[in-house]
Order: structure tokens, then C-alpha cells, then sequence
């Protein structure tokens, strides 16, 4: 079996091509030949010589998922589907905006957390993406998007906030971000590159050493009564030890503050009570918050807080002195806006039989 080569970042790339008696300057060659020159055949990579060009053919591969469909909205956003293999799809979005361009990008097929508001959680489970499925995704929207006028790179910034749990699938998505990061991958800054968790607190701390990229933590809830509700997670990892985490994390981040991402559940969250609470939880944690007008999707049993409720909610907070910004909703005449990203799952947790019978 031919071996991946986006499975490695560049310390693995290397190690890779040392066992294969190749110099670690090959390493370097072959990552900007597949991430920077977008090249997926060993041909096109002039540079190499011709022995290690067949050597390459005879052992390894440079396999990106295969595109399934490609929509766009009228706002601009795009949207792919991704063929992961056995009738699975992921899904990965692009954000055009007029200082920078942001890809979402997914870590699994599915999420095995089972937030209650997302429709992703609502698909189920089948697996973790592997790294060069995630790093692909970019490897896909580069490749579509080209490059600006001025020769830079149409995405300036990657999100992980697309289908799953980045820190569910740690080992995989650090070496993804890694890719990002290199200089022979794709360059992007740290600032520039967010992974979005629902509070995975050991995994946090593991990031904070490896690998501190800017962090987003979905917060949704101002206490743990409602948090138990529409993030199961929260009873493992509760909001105290979540702000602590929070606070650990910061030490290393490259930006000082943690973005809390708030979906805006009418009668759920959006109380002034709420706000007022959530005012106290963070008041020892840098932050900026990001409130999420709900995206609806059938049968999820929830309604989108009204704009005035939502406007109420964001004055308590900037009163009290908090950053606070209210997302747009992009995309969602194609079902790519935040929590609406349901790709294509085989679920193994009976999760999607489960919600088709409380339907019923």
C-alpha cells in the first residue's frame, strides 16, 4: 500500500525520506511542490531527480479527497463536499470578506459530541479525519480560490470550526496545523490559524504546549444548569474548570484573549440574566465574545433569538466593558452557515435513528 505524504508535516516528511536513504532538503522540496505548488503527481515536481521521482511513484501517494459537489451562496461563501471514502462527506466552507478570507475547515466525519443545537451533532459519528483529509481541505480551497491580484494567498485565515471536535481528533489535527504553519506548507501565522473546541480541558493543555494557535471555546450557556443541557460535555469538564483552563491556555496564546463563541437560543440563553452571569464567569479570563444568532435546521426545536433580544444581550455586555461582536450569518442559503454543516455521515452511534424517532 502507497503511503499518504499529506499525512506528514515536516518533521514527519523528513523522517519519512530519511528511511528512504533521501536528504532532508528533499523533505522540504516535496512539501512546497504539494502544498505551495498545489502538485498531487510527482511528475510535476521538476526539481526532483528522475531516481526519486520513480522511487515516489513506486511507494507513495499524494492523495487529496475528491470533490463531491461545490455550491455558492449569494453572499459569496462556498461550500465543498468532500468524499472521505465508504459514503462519507465532509464539509468545508470559505468566507469571503473584504480584509481577509477564512476557510472553516472539518476534523471528523460527524461529531461524537452531541451538542444539542448543531446539526452536525445531530448526524452521529463515524470517525476522525485523518491529517491529510483535514490538510486537504485546504490543499482544495487553495486550489480553487488561487491566489489575489497582489499574488497572495486567497485564504489568509483557517478556522476549525467546521464538523466535529478538533481537540476529539488531537494527534491529526496538530499535525495539520503544523502544515499550516511551515513555511514549505502554507505559511499562515499563528494568530491566523483558530481551533474551536467545546471544552476539552486536558486536550487544551496538551495544545497550549504543542501547538498554541489563537483558541475560540464554544461557550453557549452563562452556567452549568443550562450548559449540562445543550452541551453534554459540560458535565465532565464543568465552567469553572473550563475558565481555568482558559486562564492556562493564555500563557502561551498568541493572542490575549480567548473568543467565546455564544449561539443565541430564544428563552434557552439569551435572558439579561444570562448576560449578567456570564459577565461574573469571565471576569478573570481576557475574552471577546462571539454571539451567534441560531441557524435553523429541521427539527431542531430551537428558534433564533430575536434581534432586539440579541441587541440587549450584547449592550450588558459591552457595558461591561466586553468585546463583543454579533456574527453575520453567512451562507446559509446553502446550509453552510454555523451549526448548519451536516455533510455526509454512515453514523456508528445511532445517534441520527435516535432523533428521527423523537421526531416521530
Amino acid at each position: 500500500m502507497k503511503t499518504n505524504l499529506l499525512n506528514y508535516d515536516l518533521p514527519g516528511l523528513t523522517e519519512h525520506f530519511a528511511q528512504m536513504d533521501e536528504k532532508p532538503f528533499r523533505a522540504k522540496q516535496v512539501m512546497r511542490w504539494m502544498h505551495l505548488g498545489g502538485a498531487d503527481n510527482f511528475d510535476d515536481m521538476t526539481d526532483l531527480a528522475k531516481s526519486l521521482r520513480s522511487k515516489l511513484h513506486e511507494h507513495a501517494e499524494v492523495k487529496v479527497p475528491a470533490l463531491m459537489t461545490e455550491q455558492q451562496s449569494g453572499d459569496g461563501t462556498r461550500k465543498w463536499l468532500l468524499d472521505v471514502g465508504t459514503g462519507n462527506g465532509v464539509e468545508t466552507v470559505f468566507i469571503p470578506e473584504d480584509t481577509r478570507g477564512t476557510l472553516c475547515i472539518s476534523s471528523q466525519i460527524g461529531c461524537a459530541l452531541e451538542c444539542t443545537f448543531c446539526s452536525t451533532g445531530r448526524q452521529g459519528f463515524n470517525r476522525n479525519l485523518s491529517a491529510a483529509e483535514i490538510i486537504g481541505q485546504l490543499w482544495w480551497a487553495n486550489k480553487a480560490m488561487g491566489v489575489t491580484p497582489k499574488n497572495e494567498r486567497v485564504v489568509s485565515n483557517v478556522v476549525m470550526m467546521g464538523m466535529g471536535e478538533p481537540l476529539a481528533n488531537f494527534d491529526n489535527v496538530v499535525t495539520a496545523l503544523s502544515i499550516m504553519l511551515d513555511d514549505h506548507g502554507y505559511g499562515l501565522s499563528r494568530r491566523r490559524v483558530t481551533v474551536s473546541t467545546s471544552g476539552m480541558v486536558p486536550q487544551m493543555d496538551r495544545l497550549k504546549e504543542v501547538m498554541p494557535v489563537a483558541l475560540a471555546v464554544s461557550l453557549h450557556a452563562s452556567n452549568d444548569a443550562v450548559r449540562d443541557e445543550i452541551v453534554p460535555l459540560n458535565k465532565k469538564y464543568p465552567l469553572k474548570e473550563l475558565m481555568a483552563a482558559c486562564q492556562r491556555y493564555l500563557l502561551k496564546a498568541p493572542r490575549d484573549f480567548i473568543t467565546f463563541e455564544y449561539v443565541m437560543l430564544h428563552g434557552v440563553n439569551d435572558k439579561p440574566e444570562h448576560a449578567h452571569e456570564l459577565i461574573k464567569l469571565v471576569q478573570d479570563v481576557p475574552c471577546k465574545f462571539n454571539l451567534i444568532p441560531f441557524n435553523p435546521f429541521p427539527n431542531s426545536g430551537y428558534e433564533r433569538s430575536s434581534n432586539e433580544r440579541i441587541r440587549v444581550f450584547r449592550d450588558i455586555l459591552q457595558q461591561a466593558g466586553l468585546v463583543v461582536t454579533v456574527r453575520k450569518t453567512r451562507g446559509d442559503d446553502i446550509d453552510a452557515a454555523c451549526g448548519q454543516l451536516a455533510g455526509q455521515v454512515q453514523d456508528k452511534t445511532r445517534r441520527q435513528q435516535k432523533w428521527q424517532l423523537q421526531k416521530g
